[in-house]
Order: structure tokens, then C-alpha cells, then sequence
């Protein structure tokens, strides 16, 4: 056996495992800038952890310390009479912070702008700023604005935002300020909506870099003052419960605490006490005039109102999401694309592979939904998105790969087999590695023209080829219709055997078959030339048959692959041919005759034992006949 024929399996398999070492690196590389830096599957990872908020907002209690004072569109309608259309007077306001302070509540926060002074009714102004001045814990919303308005100086507000870095005492900011009351009343926080790429609003901030300032949210500046602890970082992702707050409608509670106030009995009196008594009011506005209605991942709709008191919720009750460090999703990722580069370098069935990957896949989100009922994003999408992608690209790869072996398989045995025959051998997955240096069983037939030469004296060569390749033509097919494979052309001889690539248990039967019919065809071939014209001379053919073991498979170099038999058997078969001149066309050894036992197919006529040059017993030979009843 040629060299490349013993090494090429292995070099092959190496070759193949350095490839997809190489891809699974470069997956992992990929999915690390990914997850470091790119972040361009965020959006992806989002949306799945929106899917498990939804799963879970059921369980998702809001806190009951939080009450929500609601300007709906009934209430808009309810204090036309009072306010008139919105805005209302600002003292409206301060009748309800008045009636509010009785009850005592631990804050009071409002999401409503009071920006711009009401220059008609200063009065109304100045009363809701004493109000706030003598209440010790109302919260007023501020808004970030972008370049093109009029910036604020900083450093005096650092005081009303309760900063606690500052930045340079000259840096100024383009700020919404509620500019209705007075500054000595000012308890701020920055109420900034913080939408994702897809437009949906799923984080808050808790302080923003303004001109080096670090100014807090209104959720942040609430929850530090009340003690809660604050998460690491400059956002917090929220967790958002399926049922909101109790809200009371901003119309009816004005009507109820100045109107109606003086004819309350003592249990009216004790209702509201425990609604309002310690608890932390948020003022918002919820009326579709308002236009401040976000998408959030429990749907569009959500008025602002209620997202800041669910961010207060949020950061009060330490139920904020905390993302998982990006090791953990890159080290989960690298697991699986080292796991499927070792599957198909192992050459593991690739539907085992993906159903392996599919259980993972489902363990994975079925663990990361776990971990949010605890309070933990675990991105999963990511690692999963790069995994199936790889799983994808090696699948196809080695598709492509299979297929390229299959054509060549194809290619390489379509010359020596029945095409019927070799869409068997490919359908089994053989390649020429697999299919070579066997030691098998087989039969092998020689089959030699007898008297060519006197035959082509005085054709042209041209004819002499085309008479030739007409015999071979009808005796090949005869090879294929029998199951056998085609080795060689050695000038005008064939040689072809049995047995192998594909195993026959009746190969000696078939081989035997094929020469009586190879004998047949001859004749017929005979009677053709003989129409054409009388002078066939002394045409004939020998053919001789042998069974026993030779080595077989894919000889030769790598540009020149032949298909072939090789040993003492392939020899004998030859020197058996050499022997029939002058005793019988076809002839077959002992062995043969005795692979033929168990049919009443053939009835073999014994010719003697005749002397064979390389060996020192002589060879019995036999003449097969079809057995005729």
C-alpha cells in the first residue's frame, strides 16, 4: 500500500479536529467582543428576560407603602369645576399637600412639572412654595434637557439635588427646573426616561453625569433619604409586578379631603389614615392629555407616574434586577462551543449533537427564568445565539465536507462499479480511507481475447478501437449486471472480482454466473461481426476464475487512484485464464467450485489437475455449466 493510502484516515480526522479547534476559538472571540463590547445582541437578551417579567409579575407584590394620587381623565373632568382646563392654579396643589400633612406621610413626590411661573396668578405660586417649605418631605421632578436650552448653573443646585460629588463650580446644564416654587424648597431628582434600542423602557437611572455633577434620580434621592441601600452603578434594571399600586383618583381625594372633609365620620377619618399615614404619596398623571405614557415590557401604556413610584418600589425593597457578570455568560458560552467542537471532532451524529444542545439550550432558560425569581439577569441569548451558530457552521461544514467525499467516492467508483452498487456504498457512508487495505474474500475473473490479432490485420486502428470497445462494452455491463466491480483493462484482457466493495456472500456464485454469460456474449458478439463481415478468424476468449483472499482497496498516488485486488489469489486467477486455451473457455478452480456448494445452479465437468507455474501442488480445474432439468 502507497503511503498516503495508510495515512490519509488519520490526516484527515487531524485536519479536521485542527478546524474545528480553530472555529470554536474563533466563535468564542467573537462572543466575547460580543459580550464585552459589542453588545449588539442586548436587545435580543432584553426581550427574553421581558418574557420572564411576565412570567412573573403575578408573584410580584408592590409594596403597600407606596400610594399612587392619580390626575386621570375623570379627574381632569371632576375639577374643571374647581381648577378649570389644565394647568390647574398651583395652590390646588398645596390644598392637598395641607390636607395630605395631616395624615403624616413619610414623603410626598410629585411627577408633575411646575416649570414655568404662573405670571397671572403669583399668588397661587407662591402659596403652593410655602406649603412645600413646611412640609420636610415633598420631592419635585427635574428633566435633563438636551444642548439646545438654556443651561443652569450647577453648584447652586447641588444643595436641592442633595449631591454628594460635585464637579466644577463654573459647569452649567441645560436642566428643567420647577421654576413655579421657590428654591428654598427644592428637593430634586432628575426624572429622565431611559429607553433601550427598541424603544422600551426597562431601566431607571440612579444618578446622571451632568457637567461632571453626579445628580440623582428622583427614585435614587427618595430611596437614600429613606435609608435603602443603593445598587452599585449608575442604573438598575426594574422588576415590574403585573398589578400596580393603590391609586386614589386625584379628583375625587381633593373633593374628599377640602369639600368633603368637615362631615367625615371617625372611620372615614381612619380609612384614610391608614392609606395615607406613613406611606409615600406619588402625585402623577396618568390622562391621555398628559402624553406621558411609555412602552415597558409588560406592554405600551404605562403612565410615568407609575413607573417612577414602581422605581421607588423597586430600589426601597431591594427588588431591582442585578445583572450577572459577563463571565458568567462567556464562560457558559465557551463551555458549549468547546463541547459541540468535541462532538464533531469525535464525529458524533450530528441530530445527537443538536439534541443534546437543544436540552442544554431549554436547562439554560429554564435556569435563568429560576434566577429571576431571585433577582438575577442571567444573559443566556447570547451564549445560546453563538452556540447554535457554531453548532450551524460546523453542521454545514460538515455537510459540504460529506458531500465533497460522497462525489469523490462517486466519481472514483463509478468506473469500476454498477451505479446501483455505488449509491449503495455512498448511502453507507464508505470513503476511499475506509474502503482501503482490506484483506477479504473475494472471487476474481480474467477474462482474455483470443485471436484479436489475427481479427485486426488489415483494419484501420481507428476500427480496431471501436471493435474493441464494442466487446468491452457488452462485457462490462455483464460485470455490472452481476454484481461485480470492474478492476482493469490490461490491453485486451479484463480483469474484475467479487466480494468486494460490497459484501456478497454468493460472490463465487455470481462470478461464475457472469462468465458463463461473459462465454454467451462473446458468441453473440461473434454472430454480429459475422453479419458485418464474414472474416472473424479465430476470435475467441479464455476466462478463468479464482476464490480465495487478497488484499483490496485504493492503490496508487493521490492524482492516480486505482481500484484494485492484490495477492497469490489475483495471481492464480491469471495463471487459470493462461490455462483454458485449448481445454474449454471458461474454467474455475477447486475452491471456487467448493464456494459454489449449496446451489444446483452449475454442474461442473473436472478437466484434471494441471501444473501452475509459482506453485508446487498442482490446480484441479473445472468447466461450469448451467444445470439443465
Amino acid at each position: 500500500m502507497p503511503r498516503s493510502s495508510h495515512q490519509s484516515q488519520p490526516g484527515r480526522r487531524h485536519a479536521i479536529g485542527t478546524w474545528h479547534a480553530a472555529m470554536a476559538l474563533l466563535f468564542a472571540t467573537l462572543m466575547a467582543v460580543e459580550l464585552i463590547g459589542l453588545r449588539l445582541l442586548d436587545t435580543t437578551e432584553a426581550r427574553l428576560t421581558d418574557i420572564y417579567m411576565q412570567r412573573h409579575a403575578a408573584t410580584y407584590q408592590a409594596d403597600p407603602d407606596i400610594v399612587l394620587v392619580d390626575v386621570d381623565d375623570a379627574s381632569m373632568a371632576a375639577m374643571q369645576e374647581i381648577a378649570g382646563l389644565w394647568a390647574w392654579p398651583r395652590e390646588i396643589h398645596a390644598d392637598l399637600l395641607e390636607a395630605l400633612a395631616e395624615f403624616k406621610p413619610r414623603a410626598v413626590v410629585f411627577d408633575l412639572a411646575f416649570a414655568e411661573r404662573d405670571l397671572k396668578r403669583p399668588k397661587s405660586d407662591a402659596r403652593l412654595s410655602e406649603v412645600i417649605r413646611a412640609m420636610p418631605h415633598v420631592y419635585l421632578s427635574a428633566v435633563q434637557l438636551d444642548g439646545n436650552a438654556a443651561p443652569e448653573m450647577l453648584s447652586p443646585l447641588a444643595a436641592a439635588f442633595g449631591a454628594t460629588s460635585g464637579g466644577p463650580s463654573d459647569a452649567r446644564a441645560p436642566i428643567l427646573l420647577p421654576a413655579a416654587v421657590e428654591r428654598d424648597g427644592w428637593r430634586l431628582g432628575l426624572i429622565n426616561s431611559l429607553e433601550d434600542k427598541d424603544g422600551v423602557l426597562r431601566r431607571y437611572r440612579l444618578y446622571s453625569d451632568v457637567a461632571g455633577w453626579q445628580l440623582p434620580s428622583l427614585p435614587a434621592r427618595i430611596a437614600a433619604d429613606l435609608g435603602a441601600p443603593i445598587p452599585p452603578g449608575t442604573e438598575f434594571l426594574m422588576r415590574w409586578p403585573a398589578k400596580g399600586h393603590k391609586r386614589y383618583p386625584y379628583g375625587e381625594l381633593y373633593r374628599l379631603l377640602t369639600e368633603q372633609r368637615p362631615g367625615l365620620d371617625a372611620q372615614a377619618l381612619a380609612t384614610l389614615d391608614s392609606l395615607f399615614r406613613g406611606k409615600i404619596v406619588v402625585i402623577g398623571n396618568s390622562a391621555a392629555s398628559s402624553f406621558d405614557h411609555h412602552l415597558t415590557p409588560l406592554g405600551p401604556g404605562y403612565p410615568g407616574g407609575d413607573i417612577l413610584a414602581l422605581a421607588i418600589d423597586n430600589l426601597k425593597s431591594g427588588r431591582s434586577i442585578t445583572p450577572a457578570s459577563p463571565a458568567w455568560p462567556l464562560g457558559f458560552g465557551m463551555l458549549l462551543i468547546a463541547a459541540i467542537a468535541a462532538a464533531f471532532t469525535k464525529r458524533v451524529n450530528p441530530l445527537l449533537t443538536a439534541a443534546a444542545l437543544a436540552t442544554l439550550s431549554l436547562a439554560a432558560l429554564a435556569f435563568a427564568d429560576r434566577a429571576l425569581e431571585r433577582n438575577l439577569m442571567l444573559p443566556v441569548a447570547t451564549p445560546l445565539a453563538f452556540a447554535w451558530a457554531w453548532f450551524l457552521t460546523a453542521a454545514i461544514a460538515g455537510y459540504l465536507r460529506e458531500r465533497r467525499t460522497r462525489e469523490k467516492t462517486v466519481s472514483l467508483f463509478r468506473r469500476f462499479l454498477n451505479p446501483n452498487v455505488v449509491q449503495q456504498i455512498v448511502e453507507q457512508g464508505e470513503t476511499v480511507e475506509s474502503l482501503s487495505g482490506r484483506t477479504r474474500d473475494i472471487t476474481i475473473l480474467f477474462s482474455d481475447i483470443r485471436g484479436f490479432t489475427t481479427l485486426s490485420e488489415g483494419r484501420p486502428p481507428q476500427e480496431v478501437v471501436l471493435l474493441l470497445n464494442r466487446y468491452f462494452e457488452r462485457q462490462v455491463e455483464v460485470v455490472f449486471r452481476h454484481g461485480g466491480t470492474l478492476d482493469k483493462f490490461i490491453g485486451d484482457c479484463i480483469m474484475a472480482f467479487w466480494g468486494a466493495p460490497v459484501d456478497d456472500p454468493d460472490h463465487a456464485r455470481h462470478a461464475v454466473a457472469a462468465a458463463l454469460e461473459m462465454q454467451q456474449t462473446l458468441l453473440d458478439f461473434r454472430r454480429e461481426l459475422q453479419a458485418e463481415s464474414s472474416d472473424v478468424g479465430d476470435f475467441d476468449v479464455g476466462i478463468g476464475v479464482h476464490t480465495g483472499p487478497a488484499v483490496v482497496g485504493f492503490i496508487g498516488a493521490q492524482r492516480k487512484l486505482d481500484y484494485t485486488a492484490i495477492g497469490d489469489t489475483v495471481n492464480l486467477s491469471s495463471r487459470v485464464e493462461g490455462l483454458t486455451k485449448g481445454v474449454a473457455r471458461v474454467l474455475v478452480t477447486q475452491e471456487t467450485v467448493d464456494a459454489c456448494k449449496g446451489t444446483d445452479e452449475f454442474e461442473f465437468q473436472h478437466h484434471g489437475a494441471f501444473a501452475v507455474k509459482g506453485r508446487t501442488a498442482e490446480v484441479n480445474l473445472y468447466e461450469p455449466r448451467r444445470r439443465t432439468t
